[in-house]
């Protein structure tokens, strides 16, 4: 994973939890749903990018590199 997803994805994050925050506080559902929606992409992304490099450093052994 680059720094610059690592550093997208915690700002997604980041963001979302500030969202949810602020809908707990006013009673916003809609905003605290969209805060919530942040979070979970921002963990998929980084569960995929944990995958990629992975595989990378599997096809690193296999091929000798």
């Amino acid at each position: 994973m680059g720094l610059d997803d690592k550093i997208s994805n915690k700002a997604e994050d980041l963001g979302g939890k500030a969202k949810e925050a602020a809908g707990n506080v006013t009673g916003d559902d809609q905003l605290k749903g969209e805060g919530k929606g942040d979070q979970i992409s921002s963990a998929v992304k980084d569960g995929v990018e944990s995958v990629k490099d992975a595989a990378g450093k599997v096809k690193d052994k296999l091929t000798g590199n």
